[in-house]
């Protein structure tokens, strides 16, 4: 069985990335563009099983480009994740060939589920195929995004929703320093302007959690951010 690709059409790079990273993750294999201009340079080279299409893009509407590939795939599944969230948009979107849509903010589980269920419709003979193990584990602390548990040597952890979303950011970028602004962006979003405190502040609250049941993991550098890492001593 294949694996199915999807096309990420958005121009905020930070969205893009994100989307490709969790959507490789669950087993897709994914193209990426920040303009119209060059998902139709990729439409002329690939094949695409599902589009994510924003609508607001640089050099034109994404529902523009929904309607072409309407017309010459009517087999290709495509998504809007968009900011527009008024009604009348939905309307609109669904009524220029979209097969779903998704407005911004949005939960990353939600857009896997939704992004499988259209292909599902479509194809119903064929099913994504997940990876043999979807469980992202560092050292004996595991997370499944799928059940959205948490254990550490097989014990539960209960952590709150901005503590799961910041655990689940570290352990994807395993032993990848990251900033405290790339965890800010990523766990409180582009808009919070509240500084790097925060970010230290819930290290703090997680840290607690985990340690309470082994060593600790997440590695501090200072002056920079974080990074999790198996076998490290934190400094």
């Amino acid at each position: 069985m294949s694996t199915d690709t999807v096309l990420v059409v958005d121009d905020v790079p930070d969205i893009v990335d994100l989307v490709a990273t969790v959507l490789t993750f669950h087993g897709f294999a994914v193209l990426t563009a920040t303009s119209l201009t060059a998902a139709r340079e990729i439409l002329a080279a690939h094949d695409p099983d599902l589009l994510v299409i924003d609508v607001m893009l640089p050099d034109g509407d994404g529902r523009e480009l929904c309607r072409e590939v309407r017309a010459a795939r009517p087999r290709t599944g495509i998504v809007f994740l968009t900011a527009r969230d008024a009604p009348a948009d939905r309307v609109a979107g669904l009524t220029y060939g979209a097969d779903d849509y998704i407005t911004k903010p949005f939960e990353m589980d939600e857009l896997v589920a939704r992004v499988r269920a259209v292909l599902r419709r479509l194809r119903p003979d064929r099913e994504p195929v997940p990876p043999p193990d979807h469980v992202l584990r560092v050292a004996d602390v595991s997370l499944d995004p799928e059940r959205y548990e948490v254990r550490r040597d097989g014990v539960p952890v209960h952590l709150s929703r901005t503590e799961y979303e910041l655990l689940h950011y570290l352990m994807v970028n395993e032993g990848r320093v990251l900033s405290r602004e790339q965890i800010l962006d990523r766990v409180w979003g582009t808009g919070q302007r509240n500084g790097s405190n925060i970010v230290d502040t819930y290290i703090g609250y997680l840290r607690r959690k985990l340690n309470a049941l082994g060593p600790d993991l997440i590695r501090t550098h200072r002056g920079f951010g974080y990074t999790m890492r198996a076998g490290d001593d934190p400094t």
